[in-house]
Formats: structure tokens, sequence, C-alpha cells
């Protein structure tokens, strides 16, 4: 019986991540990102976030290729804000801002 209750939220976890994907915010892809990871990766926790930013901020242009201002922010995020999410709290919030505040930084001349 737990089995059948942990598949059908599994189901309905992946279902909504296939559906929001297309227009998540950055703090609802992240937080989606990080349960699933914590529930269905046998990676260390650690890592979860760099995957999760890796995930989040690559997403593909209009002409399907992550852009060189993508890369750049991934690079800022990944060494400036993966210590905020915990396995207790995502804070999601706080990386949203940190990760704005990368992007930033790669737009300026």
């Amino acid at each position: 019986m737990e089995r059948t209750v942990k598949s059908i939220i599994m189901v309905c976890l992946v279902l909504g991540l296939l559906v929001g994907q297309s227009k998540a915010s950055f703090k609802n892809c992240y937080k989606d990102c990080l349960l699933e990871c914590a529930l269905t990766s046998h990676k260390s926790i650690v890592l979860c976030p760099a995957k999760c930013l890796k995930d989040c901020i690559l997403t593909p242009s209009s002409d399907n290729s992550p852009s060189t201002h993508n890369y750049c922010k991934l690079g800022c995020a990944s060494s400036l804000c993966t210590h905020l999410s915990t396995k207790e709290n995502p804070g999601e919030e706080k990386v949203e801002a940190c990760v704005d505040s990368c992007s930033k930084t790669c737009t300026q001349n």
C-alpha cells in the first residue's frame, strides 16, 4: 500500500513538472527540481543544487541553443548560490535573487 502511494505521488510530481515546465519561473523550476532530485536521485543533496541550477538556467533560446549569457549566469550562480539551499530549506527565493544578481553581473560591459 505504501509503495502504491509513493508511486502515485511520484507520477503526479513528474506530470506536474512536465505540464508546468514551459511557463515555470526560475523559482518554481528550482524548487521542483530540488524536490525531485532529493526524492529520486542517489546523488548527495550537495550535488542537487548545482544540477538544478544547470537545469533551470540553461534553457534553450529560440534557436534551441543556450546563450553565452546563460553560461555566464550558470558559472556565477554555481559559485555564489548553491550554498543557499539545504535539504530542509530549498531557499528558492534567496537562490532566485542570487541568480538574478548574477544575470545583472553577466550583462555589464
